[in-house]
């Protein structure tokens, strides 16, 4: 088939999965006249998306009162999954989905990531993955590709990690190690974990469709995705959010990326821990986030003076730099997402009485912060939503499973 004429079936075939999956159950003759391609057209897509394993064919469709009914087809989502991984300075976290949007896999693993080697890391990950692939072949399920979300910037096109500053990584081929790991033969991507926290924000998150938004990853560094008229702002590069490492304090503290006084030196979970237990070195005893929070929320019960300062000055810098985003970006919601979010009825009134205090009044008045429902698990869930789209945009990324079904007339079983 030419060149041309592939690329006119795979966006037939897209047009055909979304609007089942958009729609719900519905016959050919409908998904014609919804999707503007001929019967005819519509019933060789359907067969092919039926062999792929991405649609099925249910009951009878009545459409009308007269005439005789046609066969629902639906989405088949159970069988197809996507797998998205986060790598972070202690922990690598997985989460699959099916088409359908049934949640099969959701961990988060300890792992010091921060004091390890790359190549060790990668290791680590390589397992993680071939677990993951393994527990959702054991369901029956096809896995359509991988998505790894890393805290970094990130050449997405090249599958590299140019630098990650809090991991200590400087230009790694994350991609290309992993293809030489024996995983399953998928496409495999990566991306930033801030980006990809964003787009599962904008998706399903507490503030899902908001055409405007910033999502910040609150980790040991801070990172920001931005969505800005409802598509993610990439940059030229596709460097854009990395906000942790603005420039708010000039006699501040070094940063992981060598400079002074990033945001993140004032705001990011490595800052909280050290303040709220002066001397206790970030890697020292390794444990999830989770548990870090759980001691510091302890300290707070019991009314701890220096847990209590701490967290106000966070939240006071959280504000200020939130104010020049605000000014930049003119955003109606700054989603507060991983350690923020767990504290946010403590961040929250005081960020927002900073950001009134030094943004520009009207955007400042008219943006609003939101804690995060997703918790530490916003990129992986987003990372996994890449994989979603991905199979919506070009169905033929799923292998064909069996000889495309020949279709009957109605009448004939």
């Amino acid at each position: 088939m030419p060149a041309d004429q592939a690329s006119v079936r795979r966006a037939n075939l897209s047009l055909v999965l979304r609007h089942l999956r958009e729609h719900g159950p519905r016959s050919r003759a409908a998904v014609a006249a919804g999707t503007g391609l001929n019967k005819t057209t519509v019933t060789s897509l359907v067969a092919e998306l039926q062999a792929r394993g991405l649609v099925r064919e249910g009951g009878p469709q009545h459409e009308g009162a007269v005439g005789r009914p046609g066969l629902a087809l639906a989405l088949r989502g159970s069988t197809v999954a996507a797998l998205g991984v986060e790598v972070n300075v202690d922990y690598i976290a997985s989460f699959a989905t099916d088409l359908g949007g049934r949640i099969l896999i959701d961990r988060r693993l300890s792992f010091d990531a921060m004091g390890s080697s790359p190549e060790h890391t990668l290791a680590h990950l390589a397992g993680v993955i071939k677990d993951a692939a393994g527990d959702l072949d054991g369901l029956g399920v096809t896995l359509a590709g991988i998505t790894i979300a890393v805290p970094g910037l990130v050449d997405v096109g090249r599958g590299r990690v140019g630098v990650a500053p809090n991991l200590g990584w400087h230009d790694v081929p994350i991609v290309g190690h992993l293809r030489r790991s024996g995983l399953p033969e998928v496409p495999i991507t990566v991306d930033n974990d801030a980006n990809l926290a964003a787009l599962a924000e904008y998706t399903s998150g507490v503030a899902a469709g908001t055409p405007d938004l910033v999502c910040l990853t609150g980790e040991v560094g801070v990172g920001g995705g931005i969505i800005t008229g409802g598509r993610l702002l990439g940059g030229a590069d596709g460097f854009a959010g990395e906000v942790g490492h603005i420039m708010v304090d000039p006699a501040g503290e070094r940063c992981g990326c060598g400079r002074v006084g990033c945001w993140e030196t004032k705001v990011g979970l490595a800052e909280l821990v050290r303040a709220v237990t002066p001397g206790h070195a970030y890697r020292t005893h390794l444990r999830d986030p989770e548990e870090r929070l759980a001691e510091i929320e302890q300290r707070l019960d019991a009314g701890d003076p220096r847990a209590a300062g701490a967290v106000a000055e966070v939240a006071r810098w959280l504000g200020r730099g939130a104010a020049i985003l605000v000014n930049l970006l003119n955003p109606r919601v700054i989603v507060l997402g991983g350690y923020f979010a767990r504290l946010a009825g403590l961040l929250i009134p005081l960020a927002a009485a900073e950001l009134g205090r030094v943004g520009m009044s009207d955007p400042a008045r008219r943006c609003r912060f939101a804690a995060s429902d997703l918790g530490f698990g916003a990129a992986s869930r987003g990372a996994a939503g890449v994989v979603v789209e991905r199979v919506l945009s070009d169905p033929t990324t799923v292998p064909i499973r069996a000889a495309p079904p020949l279709h009957q007339p109605h009448g004939r079983r």
